[in-house]
């Protein structure tokens, strides 16, 4: 895979659809998975690690997956950083210490890393709400893998995985949503204290430890034990379209009592991004999470919300240095993001006026 060719196209789940995808960015599913015969990551050494590395790729061969493998370590800071943007490796991967890589489907909605903090950490990401889908394809990929592997697994608690909070069955079901109109009215922090009581964790746009930068948030299940796969999706599945609930109502509601006010902070958005000549990382996500609002409300109708969602990753650091072809300090990244914006909006608007 040519990653530099990842900073022209756009992964499957941004391509802004399936179900209630105004809301939900993208449904994911990880699997944690050890082999058997070796100690978890974090007490292997380099030479395990290694042996392990290698049979994961041989499995991978001899099941025939469809799927790219990069060697992290070869990687440079940057092309780490790329595919932490791309939310195809995270942060502990790339920052990771030994032999330690990912494999990566042509859609990008499959990867599957070796050696973070268990030996395997399958991962599928649809565009939009579509968890049984998800599950459906990762189900079929953990059987492929797992034909050839012996796994970690006791009778009485399930996977074993390096993590407590991981056991059983090693799943971490999630949905990233955005939610703009919570957020503007507070309502959000009311929503978080429920779903923590149903024991869901509420992360950042990268996962734990980050912000909710452009009003995302990634929501997913605490417990991995004591239930099975189908019950901890059900019962996402079950609080997600609440949630949808009252992002609407609330966007329903503001437009209703305040429609001048949010057609000007979404057009003020607008605005900016079409005409600024620098802009930070932080202001674009908040400007962007607006427009994206403006577009689904029909506020703007002359963007794609394809677009906007490749926007919120195509101008994050990694992906602007790749675009630009060379290393940039923060002010020149600024620069680079507001001129990137500029004529993304323009060939998008020209496109808008040529289908009228």
């Amino acid at each position: 895979m040519n990653l530099d060719a990842l900073t022209r196209t756009s992964g499957e789940w941004l391509r802004g659809t399936g179900p209630e995808s105004d809301i939900v960015i993208c449904s994911r599913i990880r699997l944690a998975r050890n082999l058997a015969d070796f100690p978890f990551t974090n007490r292997a050494s380099d030479t395990e690690k290694t042996e392990i590395e290698r049979i994961c790729r041989a499995t991978m061969d001899k099941a025939g997956l469809e799927l790219d493998y990069q060697s992290v370590v070869n990687l440079d800071t940057l092309d780490r950083q790329l595919l932490v943007e791309r939310q195809l490796i995270s942060r502990e991967l790339s920052t990771g210490e030994g032999p330690r890589g990912v494999a990566i489907g042509p859609r990008e909605n499959v990867s599957v890393m070796v050696n973070e903090e268990d030996h395997l950490r399958i991962q599928v990401m649809n565009s939009g709400f579509s968890l049984a889908d998800v599950w459906e394809q990762i189900n079929i990929l953990d059987d492929q893998i797992e034909e050839y592997l012996h796994y970690a697994f006791n009778p009485q608690l399930g996977y074993l995985t390096a993590c407590p909070t991981n056991v059983g069955t090693g799943i971490r079901v999630g949905v990233m949503l955005h939610l703009p109109a919570l957020a503007n009215t507070k309502q959000i922090e009311k929503v978080f204290r429920a779903l923590h009581k149903l024991n869901l964790a509420v992360r950042g746009l990268y996962g734990e430890g980050t912000q909710a930068d452009g009003d995302f948030y990634q929501i997913s299940n605490q417990q991995t034990l004591g239930k099975s796969e189908r019950e901890l999706i059900r019962n996402l599945s079950e609080v997600v379209p609440q949630i949808i609930n009252y992002e609407r109502q609330a966007r329903q509601e503001w437009i209703g009592q305040r429609r001048q006010h949010l057609h000007d902070q979404v057009s003020r958005a607008y605005g900016v991004l079409k005409t600024a000549h620098t802009i930070s990382s932080s202001e674009t996500m908040h400007l962007l999470s607006s427009v994206r609002m403006g577009v689904n409300l029909g506020l703007i109708d002359d963007l794609e919300i394809r677009t906007v969602n490749e926007l919120f990753i195509h101008t994050q650091p990694a992906h602007l240095q790749k675009i630009q072809g060379e290393p940039l300090e923060v002010d020149e990244r600024n620069i680079a993001r507001a001129g990137y914006i500029r004529r993304r909006l323009a060939s998008d608007n020209q496109a808008a006026e040529e289908r009228d």
